[in-house]
């Protein structure tokens, strides 16, 4: 494993940067953005198709696949690139996030997360060690420590709370991983920073998780509620206390005006249920801004989804064909809306390394930021 910095491209602010993560399983240059594999398939696409649009990398859920299909099953398949056929990066995250929902944790305590099913009602228990056994099954490129989330605008004692116990869970993490997978595979393990909206509990998280030197650093527990500019004021907090020659991950971020303010910032890999959560409901990405389908003004409009993006649904349907699919109930408009959204970002991510490589993000951020936000469709 190899992350090296190419070029960087000061902001108002922060650095943007270009890199390029090396794994066992293939190259990504960075700042990247991950589709959300949650059950080991990015929902209505493909891993080829993935692939076909230009993306290296897509992270799958712990929480999930611990659930479904298994332990035993995936270790059988010889882990998730060869069960799923995804011949690229995957990181897969250690299921915190989605165990301490109020639906499904039972319990926090400093041993670890007592959490129920969903599918059967059983009850279970995750330490970070679980947590890192697991994901070394998994044999993903980039295992996620295990942390405490907190609520984003949770009361500053609780949050603090949260600090020691994701810190000392990192510290768990990190003594029980060996550096590789089951398989014999490289795999990185990420520390996550946490802090809620506190700017001092933020440095202090970052401070911490970055003491323990894993192979990259984590921001968590933003997108969650928040506005954009708090949000954009906890990374520009947490970034100077994470070492600059790992990379630099902000966890559940995938809006475009967001990846691009994040990137300005620093941050260089992202991952977000966004672009296929907004396709499902219509909500579709152009270079001027959201549109929203399903509105009865797209029913007689005869051009592409986006008149600047060549993907296979705008070189081949129109926004009145993909209108009456989601007028109709047709699953298929599923398909194609998630197909667009996904491509997009990945082409918006492509487009911003092309700019820092060329000395011009700067640019390229007023411009992007000035069409997309300029209206609502």
């Amino acid at each position: 494993m190899t992350f090296k910095i190419i070029k960087t491209e000061k902001t108002e602010n922060g650095i943007a940067r270009l890199g390029e993560l090396e794994t066992d399983h293939g190259t990504t240059q960075t700042p990247f953005f991950m589709p959300v594999a949650t059950k080991l398939t990015v929902k209505h696409i493909s891993p080829m198709e993935i692939k076909e649009m230009g993306g290296d990398a897509c992270i799958s859920n712990s929480y999930i696949l611990y659930l479904r299909p298994g332990r035993e099953l995936i270790k059988k398949a010889k882990g998730i690139h060869k069960f799923m056929n995804f011949k690229g990066v995957m990181f897969t995250d250690s299921g915190g996030f989605q165990i301490q929902r109020k639906t499904i944790m039972e319990e926090i305590t400093d041993e670890g997360v007592k959490f129920k099913d969903p599918f059967s009602n059983r009850t279970h228990f995750l330490r970070p060690e679980d947590a890192m056994h697991m994901q070394r099954e998994w044999g993903s490129d980039v295992a996620m420590c295990l942390d405490h989330m907190p609520a984003v605008k949770g009361d500053y004692d609780s949050i603090a709370e949260s600090l020691k116990r994701t810190y000392e869970w990192a510290q768990r993490c990190k003594k029980v991983h060996g550096g590789k997978s089951i398989y014999g595979k490289k795999q990185m393990v990420f520390g996550i920073a946490q802090g809620g909206l506190f700017k001092d509990l933020r440095e202090q998280s970052a401070k911490d998780i970055n003491s323990l030197d894993f192979d990259g650093n984590a921001m968590g527990g933003l997108a969650l509620g928040e506005s954009s500019e708090e949000m954009y004021k906890a990374i520009e907090w947490q970034v100077p206390f994470l070492d600059e020659k790992k990379p630099r991950y902000l966890m559940g971020v995938g809006s475009p005006a967001d990846l691009v303010e994040a990137v300005s910032r620093g941050v260089d890999c992202f991952d977000s249920i966004y672009p296929t959560q907004n396709a499902r409901h219509c909500h579709l990405f152009t270079n001027d801004g959201m549109i929203k389908l399903d509105r009865g003004k797209y029913r007689e409009d005869f051009g592409p989804i986006d008149p600047e993006c060549d993907c296979y649904v705008c070189r081949n349907f129109t926004r009145a064909y993909l209108h009456h699919l989601s007028r109709s109930s047709e699953w298929t408009h599923h398909r194609y809306l998630s197909y667009h959204n996904v491509y997009f970002i990945l082409q918006l991510m492509k487009k911003i390394r092309l700019a820092i490589s060329k000395g011009e993000f700067n640019e390229f951020k007023k411009e992007f930021l000035k069409r997309f936000k300029k209206n609502k469709k």
